[in-house]
């Protein structure tokens, strides 16, 4: 990522925010904003290390940041 000027740069956290609100956000309610907090938490954690990704092979992000997994 290069920064500013460069729209290609954000595509991936768009599409990190738009994976979040229709797989969780949009799916509860919150009482209050530590929920939503802890939420945000969770999937993070998930996102980066269950959750398998198409564009990796299917891969989680966290193995085949530790090379564990090979993209081919």
């Amino acid at each position: 990522m290069t920064g500013k000027g460069r729209c290609i740069d954000n595509v991936y956290i768009e599409r990190f925010w738009r994976s979040i609100k229709h797989e969780k956000i949009k799916l509860c309610e919150f009482d209050d904003i530590h929920e939503l907090e802890d939420l945000i938490a969770e999937y993070i954690h998930h996102y980066n290390h269950e959750r398998p990704h198409q564009a990796l092979g299917d891969f989680v992000p966290a193995e085949v940041f530790s090379g564990a997994k090979i993209i081919s």
